[in-house]
């Protein structure tokens, strides 16, 4: 019952001419032989990527930064030192790093308080106008000469400004090394000198001292020197006084006066305008004034009733009894009181020297407020007795002066 079938052998045969798979036994020699070829053909792979460089030539500033860099590297913690144990480590401030000190000093990044202080100071302006400075002459030439202020250039003094009047011993009177006063009258220009004179400050002096006399009420002998259709001309203190026709004591043939000199007081003293007034009548009065003192009983006669006071005849001299100082009661007119020609005693209340004035006073001489007005005769009459009683109220009051 077997069937052959033929072509089943064919095929058995055509599947037995096929070779059977080979397996590539590899030893561990061949292995590492492989492993040799594999990296060596790595490394041959890098060399021919390695690319040149070309070399870079520093200059002097990119030297000096990276020098600073490589300075600054000494200053930078480490990585490993930063742990959690030297971050909880307290800081103990009495520990000091003795390895690096650095010691901070003034460049030209810092700014220093003091130096900058002192550099202002030495350029501040020297000499402001109407300033008095001290120097000494170092040198003199035909139309001046320069005086050392301390500034960074010297005063100039034209010549005209080295004295009062035509100067006529120019160097001789001015040597080197001579110590003086000056009076700055222009700041400095664009060199940094200022001009000085002397004159304007001998002349500032001159109004100090006059001023001072006059508010005193003091009395100068003036030599005259000239006149005018106004009146007479005189120096004072290398100022020029002026004496009006109207205060002399006889302004007739007030020519005759030149030469010679006379006795008179201040009248007016106005340094801004420059004008200083004399008189020779108001010398009479001071020369008046100065026997009298506060409190001192008077007798006068009444020249004339103004609307606010009267003045009384001192002889030679006039006072002002003035309303408020006539009496502690009302009145309705001061003719109810005194009239002109009348003869009355008052009290010396004010004493005014500069001004030439005195004041007055009969209120205190009432025992009751307007006892002038009930009775002015008693009053009168007891004046020399109440003089008294007032005279410590006055004594005070020039003590409290």
């Amino acid at each position: 019952m077997g069937v052959s079938n033929k072509n089943a052998q064919d095929n058995i045969q055509s599947k037995g001419n096929k070779k059977p798979l080979q397996v590539l036994h590899i030893s561990k020699k061949d292995t590492q032989k492989i492993d040799n070829e594999q990296s060596n053909s790595q490394e041959d792979i890098k060399k021919e990527n390695i690319v040149i460089k070309p070399q870079i030539i520093k200059d002097d500033s990119v030297k000096e930064i990276e020098d600073s860099n490589a300075k600054t590297k000494d200053f930078d913690i480490p990585q490993q030192d930063l742990t959690q144990q030297n971050f909880n480590k307290p800081l103990n401030s009495s520990e000091q790093n003795t390895d690096f000190q650095l010691e901070r000093t003034v460049d030209e990044y810092d700014f220093d308080e003091s130096a900058f202080l002192e550099a202002l100071n030495a350029n501040e302006p020297i000499g402001a106008t109407g300033e008095t400075i001290s120097g000494k002459v170092i040198a003199i030439e035909s139309d001046g000469l320069y005086v050392d202020i301390g500034g960074k250039a010297p005063g100039y003094m034209p010549k005209k400004e080295c004295g009062l009047g035509v100067i006529t011993n120019f160097k001789e009177k001015f040597s080197l090394g001579l110590e003086m006063e000056v009076l700055v009258i222009k700041e400095q220009n664009a060199d940094g000198m200022v001009t000085v004179s002397a004159r304007a400050l001998i002349l500032r002096q001159s109004w100090e001292k006059v001023s001072s006399s006059a508010k005193n009420g003091e009395l100068i002998n003036v030599l005259i020197n000239g006149f005018n259709r106004g009146g007479l001309t005189c120096d004072v203190d290398g100022l020029r006084g002026f004496i009006p026709r109207s205060q002399l004591d006889d302004g007739q043939d007030y020519q005759s006066f030149v030469g010679k000199n006379l006795k008179v007081a201040f009248l007016e003293v106005n340094p801004e305008s420059r004008k200083l007034v004399l008189s020779e009548k108001k010398a009479s009065l001071v020369s008046k004034l100065s026997s009298l003192e506060l409190g001192q009983l008077i007798e006068g006669e009444v020249l004339a009733v103004k609307p606010y006071g009267f003045f009384i005849d001192l002889g030679g001299a006039s006072g002002l009894l003035h309303q408020s100082s006539l009496t502690n009661g009302s009145i309705r007119s001061l003719r109810e009181v005194f009239r002109e020609g009348e003869i009355i005693k008052a009290l010396i209340s004010e004493i005014d020297l500069e001004k030439g004035r005195i004041g007055l006073n009969t209120a205190l001489l009432e025992n009751s407020a307007g006892e002038l007005i009930i009775d002015k005769q008693k009053v009168m009459q007891e004046a020399t007795a109440r003089a008294l009683k007032t005279k410590a109220l006055f004594d005070k009051k020039e003590r409290d002066k």
